[in-house]
C-alpha cells in the first residue's frame, strides 16, 4: 500500500453561531463526524483556486470575503486506514445569501452523495457532536 499526504483547501463559513459543515461517517468505527467543506488541491493549482473550484463543483456556490486563516496538519485513521492531510484553511462567506436560508445542502463528493448542514457551534463545544480534525473549533 502506497500512502500519500493529501493537500486540501477547506473553508470556514459561519452565520452567527452556526457553522456550515459536511457530515461524515466511519462505518468501521461506527462514528459520525463533521467537517468544513472544500477539497483536494490539484497539481499546479493554488489552494485558493482549489477552494473556489470545489465549492463551485460540489454545491454550485461562489465564495466571497475569502481570508486565509492557517495551515493545519491532520494525521488520523478512517475506515481502519491511516490518513495524512495538510490543510490550507480559509474563512469566507457565500456570495449568494440563499445558502444561509437552507437547512441542508445535498452535494456530490466524487460518486458519493453527501449533505451539509448549518450546525450551532455550541453542539461541538458541549461534546454532543464531533468536529474534525480534533482541535479545529479554535479556528472558528
Amino acid at each position: 500500500m502506497v500512502s500519500k499526504i493529501r493537500v486540501l483547501a477547506l473553508a470556514i463559513v459561519q452565520d452567527g453561531d452556526r457553522l456550515f459543515l459536511g457530515k461524515g461517517f466511519d462505518p468501521i468505527a461506527q462514528t459520525t463526524f463533521y467537517r468544513v467543506l472544500g477539497g483536494g488541491v490539484e497539481f499546479g493549482e493554488t489552494s485558493l483556486d482549489a477552494l473556489k473550484r470545489e465549492f463551485q463543483e460540489e454545491i454550485q456556490a461562489e465564495l466571497t470575503n475569502i481570508e486565509y486563516v492557517a495551515c493545519l496538519e491532520s494525521i488520523f485513521t478512517l475506515k481502519e486506514k491511516p490518513k495524512h492531510e495538510v490543510i490550507q484553511l480559509y474563512r469566507c462567506d457565500f456570495a449568494d445569501r440563499k445558502f444561509y436560508q437552507l437547512d441542508e445542502v445535498e452535494y456530490c463528493e466524487g460518486k458519493r452523495s453527501k449533505k451539509a448542514y448549518w450546525i450551532e457551534r455550541q453542539r461541538f463545544e458541549s461534546g454532543e457532536l464531533r468536529l474534525v480534525p480534533d482541535g479545529f473549533l479554535q479556528y472558528c
